[in-house]
């Protein structure tokens, strides 16, 4: 599993999905978000709004398991 390090409270699911390079550009994200099964702590997730924040473990299908670590340790 790797860590996706943040240093704000949170990042979107849709942020999240951009920068880590599944999809190409953010207006994609809804569409990758009905297309495929992203888990949010082992659940499926379709809001790309979703916030993620520190300890939160996202499942992205053909690119990985991230979990989210806040530089402050915050949990939100």
């Amino acid at each position: 599993m790797n860590e996706f390090v943040i240093d704000t409270e949170f990042i979107t699911l849709g942020q999240l999905l951009k920068v880590t390079d599944a999809i190409s550009t953010g207006g994609m994200a809804k569409w990758f978000l009905e297309e495929n099964n992203v888990y949010v702590n082992g659940e499926i997730e379709r809001r790309r709004g979703r916030k993620l924040r520190n300890g939160d473990i996202v499942n992205i299908p053909g690119c990985g398991r991230y979990v989210i670590v806040s530089k402050n340790g915050e949990n939100g």
